[in-house]
């Protein structure tokens, strides 16, 4: 039993100017956090109750699965990451210092990072203490802050500098164990997320900079979402949109003939493909070529889409290199002989094609047949462009963004299209890490081969936002009972009157029995203030107490989800409690 007056709430009536939706306006009226700086919080007393029964669940998921729990440093030497996989792609993201001595000693190159994750930490650790195939598998994992370069944090704990994190890291000999120990975790995220009370989708996602066969997103639908998933109902169809394909990308589609050679034509000022399919052009969006380059570890390539398509980056991912950007103008015109808004691949037309790394077309192209792109000549643009005769493609692949009401590409439905919160990722990471990093084991052979690795993130302070996002109203918060601060708030209306308060330690002795979590509210304050209070920091189950009540012999029970409340009699308080502790336990996943 928690006294309100002998803890730190400080609610507030108005929401900061700095919060933009609503988890993020909740977080701060309630008295969860405070913020430092921007992406940097601190965990006031009821955020950090939330954050440790968000942990305990984690915990108890991750040991059932047989993972093992241990600590590893925030503070990395630079030279870990140097002699990793993704140095490159990484450093862009990492809090770096330089060291000991005098600001003008410090070293160009970081010495020391801020994690933002442990691959580089947890596989040469492994590598040097486990070495033989009876060592194996095993499954580790941490609860620790991490850190990341936001360039523009936002949404509270959504986008932050430091936050917490759960990430676990598995160790195998061969591909069917690591599959194996990919299963176990992912079914005991199901079990995390149910029971912290969100609903939930597991979606396939882009493996990204971590690298790996593949990979699930835990997505949490919430309209403020950083991430879009597309998904069929009928099929049960879903993935991130980084990932997502639709029919339309997989379908083959026959070579069209050409209707007649390339023409060039005048398009004066026209530097876009709207400008293009407005008259006295009419050139319809779907008729279009979008000719997009990027530099990949530091060459430049093209990729090519209809124009009413936009491209995925992170499909461009499959290419192969470490690090792509969108070119500048300054890069391109050298090049490609002409500026964004009159680019093409047509055969014969780029100034420099061997400078290029290649040319990557969309497959979805192949459905224009013949039409029209840019001339890399300032002010034109080329019609009756054939795909197969005049488009110098290197290589198809799927790179566009899929729409809703595309077909799914299982069962040929409209796909649906959502916003949702990314709270937890799963990867097989396959031995990209073990085979760079020295993670080597020896089978029954004495054959010396590499550990086949796989690793599993939650964003524990993400998902605490997550909750909020997703559960409450225009009072306030609603938790979900196994992640409230409190599972009970009992209202002490009049605190000055002993027997009272008497009464009111009595309810929460009962609860406490019950194995509920009880904060009173002992506060000497007008009810509607304790009411609009108790809405707010969104206990799930709410019991009064005043002068009238216990001349009356009863309390109220209310829960917060509810309009209405019960009056029991204090008599029969153990009874009709159990009763509560049992209807809520209904639903916890516990």
């Amino acid at each position: 039993m928690k006294l309100w007056s002998a803890t730190f709430i400080p609610t507030l009536k108005e929401s900061p100017a700095e919060a933009e939706i609503a988890s993020h306006k909740l977080l701060l009226r309630a008295g969860l956090v405070r913020k430092l700086g921007a992406g940097v919080y601190t965990f006031l007393p009821l955020g950090l109750r939330v954050l440790e029964k968000i942990k305990r669940i984690c915990r108890e998921e991750m040991e059932a699965a047989g993972a093992i729990e241990l600590l590893m440093p925030a503070l990395h030497p630079a030279e870990n990451w140097k002699n990793g996989p993704r140095w490159a792609a990484a450093r862009e993201v990492m809090f770096s210092v330089g060291g000991a001595g005098a600001e003008d000693e410090f070293p160009k190159e970081p010495v020391l990072v801020l994690g933002p994750t442990h691959e580089e930490v947890i596989t040469p650790l492994v590598g040097n203490e486990l070495s033989s195939y009876r060592d194996l598998p095993r499954n580790f994992f941490q609860i620790q802050t991490k850190f990341r370069n936001e360039i523009r944090p936002r949404f509270g704990l959504m986008r932050a500098k430091e936050f917490l994190m759960k990430d676990g890291y598995s160790f195998d000999a061969d591909d069917e164990g690591a599959n194996e120990s990919y299963r176990r975790m992912e079914a005991a995220y199901t079990r995390f997320f149910t029971r912290c009370g969100v609903r939930f989708v597991a979606v396939e996602a882009d493996t990204g900079v971590m690298g790996g066969s593949f990979s699930s997103e835990f997505m949490v639908p919430a309209e403020v979402g950083d991430d879009d998933i597309v998904f069929c109902r009928e099929s049960g169809y879903a993935a991130n949109v980084e990932k997502a394909v639709s029919a339309l990308s997989l379908a083959e589609v026959a070579p069209v003939e050409p209707e007649g050679e390339v023409e060039e034509f005048p398009t004066p000022g026209v530097k876009t493909i709207a400008a293009l399919a407005e008259p006295p052009y009419d050139v319809p969006a779907a008729h279009q070529f979008k000719t997009l380059v990027y530099v990949g570890d530091d060459r430049l390539f093209a990729v090519v889409l209809r124009g009413e398509d936009e491209v995925v980056e992170a499909k461009l991912g499959a290419l192969g290199f470490q690090r792509v950007r969108p070119a500048t103008a300054e890069e391109i015109e050298p090049v490609m002989g002409a500026s964004p808004g009159s680019l093409g691949v047509v055969r014969g037309t780029i100034r420099q094609p061997e400078k290029l790394a290649g040319v990557f077309a969309d497959h979805a192209i192949k459905r224009i047949g013949n039409g029209v792109t840019g001339a890399n000549r300032e002010g034109f643009h080329l019609r009756q462009v054939n795909v197969e005769r005049d488009l110098a493609v290197t290589r198809y692949g799927d790179f566009r963004r899929v729409r809703a009401g595309e077909p799914c590409p299982r069962s040929g439905k409209p796909l649906e299209v959502a916003r949702a919160i990314e709270v937890g990722h799963v990867f097989k990471l396959g031995t990209k890490y073990s085979e760079t990093l020295g993670a080597y084991y020896s089978d029954a052979e004495k054959r010396s081969l590499p550990m086949v690795m796989g690793c599993y993130g939650i964003g524990i302070s993400r998902t605490l936002q997550a909750v909020i996002e997703q559960s409450h109203d225009a009072d306030g918060i609603r938790w979900p009972w196994q992640v409230a601060p409190f599972q009970v708030l009992i209202c002490i209306l009049d605190p000055k009157n002993e027997a009272v308060m008497e009464a009111g330690r009595k309810l929460a002795e009962t609860c406490e029995s019950l194995g509920m979590d009880v904060l009173v509210d002992d506060r000497d304050e007008r009810p509607g203030v304790k009411f609009k209070d108790a809405d707010l920091i969104g206990i799930p189950l709410r019991l009064t107490v005043s002068n009238r009540s216990l001349e009356a012999g009863v309390f109220e029970l209310k829960w917060r989800g509810e309009k209405e409340f019960a009056k029991h009699p204090l008599a029969e308080a153990a009874v009709h409690l159990k009763a509560a502790r049992e209807k809520a336990g209904a639903g916890d996943g516990s």
